[in-house]
């Protein structure tokens, strides 16, 4: 009795260790493993996903160099200018690569010119220097809108196929039928929020990071501006 007795402990000791190694293998899914249940929705997730890092980081390092100004560029160009050395002054513009040398260098070579037609022609290259630091911006912002959407056609398209099998099965419902077809539907709305809530921080921070530039070249050309209407000594 007491070698049945240990023999059935036995069995069901190992038993019970096989059912959590499997739970334990079910629950280890890799991201990866996931995104293959999700199905085909997942196919346009990815590349969104994929655009959004792109676009962030091309951008990112984009503005990041607009940002960099050195402190003295603008006395520089003031030394320059009261010297009446133009040419001087535009040569340092050349060889500053950044938005607001390429603007100051639009704006000396109409010095001569009234101050108005001067500082529109100012403002013109500091729009289109804006222009291109948010290029790209507008898709990121659509992935952050399309991404959480694509996932929750997705989601409904688990949940018609999942009711779909149930009414197929008829009186032979499994719950592990329902279960698979939530689970699976589940999936492309956690990876479309994920995309969606990443590209809309990374939309967010570049945004703040242009408005820094535009200030500055707004100040830039105040301060430019301000230098052509001083009196002449």
């Amino acid at each position: 009795m007491d070698i049945l007795f240990l023999l059935q402990v036995t069995v069901a000791d190992t038993l019970t260790n096989m059912e959590a190694a499997q739970e334990a293998e079910e629950v280890t899914l890799s991201y990866w493993e996931l995104a293959f249940k999700g199905g085909w929705v997942m196919v346009p997730i990815v590349i969104l996903s994929i655009v959004a890092v792109y676009i962030f980081f091309e951008r990112y390092f984009a503005i990041k160099k607009a940002q960099k100004v050195d402190m003295n560029f603008m006395n520089k160009i003031k030394d320059y200018i009261h010297d009446d050395k133009l040419d001087s002054a535009q040569a340092l513009c050349q060889s500053t690569d950044n938005p607001v040398a390429r603007m100051i260098e639009k704006g000396i070579s109409r010095i001569g010119r009234p101050l108005n037609d001067i500082n529109a022609t100012v403002e013109n290259v500091g729009k289109l220097e804006v222009y291109k630091l948010e290029r790209g911006l507008p898709v990121l912002a659509t992935v952050a809108g399309a991404a959480p959407m694509i996932g929750f056609l997705g989601t409904v398209m688990g949940m018609i196929r999942a009711f779909y099998d149930m009414s197929m099965a008829g009186a032979n419902i499994d719950i592990g039928l329902l279960s698979s077809g939530i689970y699976t539907a589940m999936i492309t709305t956690m990876a479309g929020l994920m995309v969606g809530i990443i590209a809309f921080l990374a939309y967010n921070t570049l945004v703040a990071k242009v408005e820094n530039v535009i200030f500055k070249l707004e100040a830039n050309t105040t301060e430019f501006m301000d230098l052509l209407n001083e009196p002449v000594k």
